[in-house]
């Protein structure tokens, strides 16, 4: 299943969501009506007067059962608002509730450290930006989840187990499995689902935290119907929690097939994710979490960590999990995996054995290590061309495969140390994006450093100066890395901070409307990202457009992008029929690119971004086919395509498929 596949599947996903949250909640209502019923029938007084029929008393009290029913439904809905607004900061918030600690970004510890250097690898490999990386410290069981509204926002935790007990290439699986719920939409309809079960599940607290507090009632004669109460709506909540669990398992347990197979397309490799599994099944921990907030990311996470019956799990069994990744496996392994796990084991220490062994899989990036020229070679010439297919590279978007991760691996190793640290670094973040943005042009860059001094202060434009150097010497394909890179310092500004870095960013781009195409999309880019990151209930990679509404859009987006990608403008023009005639047959915009081609790409973006998942497959293909006229695409073209990609919400891969 390809990325704009599963965007629609997430989709319709949303919409039985809500279709099973509105049945949920009239079970509950039913439930309150007909409790409410039986008691005024059963508290009738029996003498003289003949009693009244249950149909008596139903429609003699009926707006009693309406008013009741719409309190109900009220307390519902406005207990899955407030939990969604605990959880409007995004991944972070949700990682906090558990107890996460935030994994800083110069940590040096060394479990920290090798764990922020996959994530950050597995992130470049992706083509979004490095998350933020938590890790739940008390929990001894081999877990991880992903949590947020968009990639922007999305923080990656594990559990302290997990980095204990898992090889490096084991870990990589693990994080490989959460990141493909981070590209294919399962993130944010799992953070929504935490929202509206809690509404569900409300009366079931209601009436727990009521009977814990009988032990505070003195008065005998309150204490009957009390009680009375707290157990009728105990058991009422329970109805929630019945229908709450079956909408997640519903859910999720379909999507956790997926993300093992997405894990081993990345890495190309089963034993580390088939290895995390086993350790599961054959450790006594396994993969519970102790934390009592554990039920409401139990569809989030890696594997299950509460101990769900098959009925409500949220997940395969992880025997059936395990031998679609290993067909030979024997649960009477678990066995051996406990004689050799269960007590401490040096990680580190073993995966420096394998990789001197050269039995690593992906370990430690052995095959990059092996010597800088060596990584070099991972990477194209900064001239060279690539002959692509429009149809193959659409189908990247979304779905790193074969040597991305290598790839990642050698850009990675290509980033001098000395901009690594500005990244890593809260204090540099936003002045190395602002470095990767400057003009080559003295005149207008010396006119960007002045806007960075008097809206950042004289230090921020020094650091710049400092940076632009270093920043000159990259290799095209890592500038968009570099800045994944630093997104995780610059999101941990304050709002005030934030949006005036946002404020500067258009600022710089709209310098005498003189700055490259590339620089002009990337500050889009990270100016977006921060947005998503301030907003992020309200970003969403999932639009309704379709492409007919963007006609004029996608004129001037395929105008731009035709006139900087040729010399002259009968090549140009060729390149943009080329791209538009595949995606209108009639009526079809005509070439023109505009006098103020940054304002109208100011103009055009949001709305293309709001297309369709089908029309953004069909944009990126046609796209593809303006830039590469000639068959071949240049590194810097490759490099602008990913940024445009990126800017639409479709993340794509450091290295386009060759054709």
């Amino acid at each position: 299943m390809n990325f704009f596949e599963s965007q629609r599947l997430a989709r319709a996903q949303s919409k039985r969501l809500v279709l099973m949250f509105a049945l949920a909640v009239l079970a509950v209502v039913a439930a309150i009506d007909l409790t409410l019923v039986l008691v005024l029938f059963a508290g009738q007084e029996r003498g003289e007067v003949e009693a009244l029929s249950f149909t008596q008393i139903l429609s003699a009290n009926t707006g009693a059962l309406i008013g009741g029913a719409l309190a109900t439904a009220g307390l519902i809905v406005v207990a899955s608002m407030f939990k969604m607004a605990t959880l409007r900061s995004g991944g972070s918030a949700v990682a906090q509730s558990l107890g996460g600690t935030l994994v800083s970004s110069d940590t040096r510890n060394p479990h920290h450290r090798r764990l922020r250097n996959v994530v950050e690898e597995i992130a470049i490999a992706s083509g979004v930006p490095v998350p933020q990386i938590y890790v739940l410290e008390q929990e001894a069981g081999i877990n991880a989840f992903a949590a947020g509204y968009s990639p922007a926002d999305a923080a990656v935790a594990v559990t302290r187990g997990a980095m204990e007990k898992l090889t490096r290439d084991e870990l990589q699986g693990v994080i490989a499995h959460e990141f493909s719920h981070v590209l294919n939409g399962d993130m944010r309809l799992n953070i929504k689902l935490m929202g509206v079960l809690f509404g569900i599940l409300v009366l079931g607290i209601v009436g727990r935290k009521l009977l814990e507090n009988m032990r505070h009632v003195r008065d005998s004669k309150a204490t009957v119907p009390l009680l009375v109460a707290a157990i009728a709506v105990t058991l009422i909540g329970y109805t929630g929690v019945f229908f709450g669990r079956m909408i997640k398992a519903r859910i999720s347990r379909e999507r956790e097939y997926l993300a093992d197979a997405s894990a081993v397309q990345f890495t190309r490799q089963t034993q580390g994710i088939a290895g995390a599994l086993k350790k599961v099944g054959g450790l006594a921990e396994g993969s519970k979490l102790e934390n009592a907030e554990a039920e409401e990311v139990s569809h989030m996470l890696f594997g299950d960590g509460v101990g769900y019956s098959a009925l409500f799990a949220t997940h395969p069994p992880l025997v059936d999990r395990i031998k679609r990744l290993d067909p030979q496996f024997n649960p009477s392994q678990y066995g051996e995996i406990a004689r050799r796990w269960s007590a401490p084991v040096d990680v580190l220490a073993l995966d420096a054995e394998m990789e001197r062994s050269g039995i690593a899989g992906l370990a430690a990036g052995a095959a990059v290590k092996a010597g800088s020229a060596k990584a070099g070679a991972a990477l194209p010439a900064r001239k060279a061309e690539l002959s692509v297919n429009p149809e193959l590279v659409a189908s990247q978007v979304g779905n790193p495969a074969q040597d991305d991760y290598r790839t990642a691996d050698a850009i990675h190793q290509q980033i001098p140390k000395a901009l690594q640290d500005a990244a890593h670094d809260q204090t540099q973040a936003m002045e190395l994006v602002f470095a990767l943005l400057l003009d080559n042009d003295p005149a207008i860059s010396a006119r960007q450093l002045s806007m960075i001094a008097s809206h950042a202060g004289s230090s921020a434009m020094s650091t710049t100066e400092e940076l632009l150097p270093k920043v000159g010497g990259l290799h095209p394909m890592s500038r968009l890395p570099l800045a994944a890179m630093a997104f995780p310092g610059i999101r941990r500004f304050p709002r005030p901070n934030l949006e005036q870095f946002t404020a500067l960013l258009e600022k710089l781009i709209h310098a005498d409307g003189k700055i490259g195409l590339f620089e002009y999309c990337l500050a889009k880019l990270v100016s977006s990202q921060v947005t998503d990151l301030l907003n992020p209930t309200r970003a969403t990679a999932i639009g309704k457009r379709k492409l007919i509404q963007c006609r004029e859009q996608i004129g001037i987006l395929f105008s731009i992008v035709a006139a900087f990608g040729h010399d002259d403008e009968p090549s140009a023009k060729r390149a943009f029929a080329g791209g538009i005639n595949s995606l209108f047959q009639q009526s079809s915009p005509g070439y023109q690119v505009p006098a103020n081609w940054v304002q109208a790409l100011d103009g055009a973006l949001p709305d293309l971004d709001a297309l369709d998942s089908a029309a953004k497959e069909m944009l990126i293909e046609a796209l593809v086919t303006t830039i590469s006229t000639d068959g071949q695409v240049a590194v810097g073209e490759a490099e602008l395509l990913r940024v445009v990609c990126a800017g639409l919400h479709c993340p794509l891969p450091p290295m386009l498929v060759a054709a």
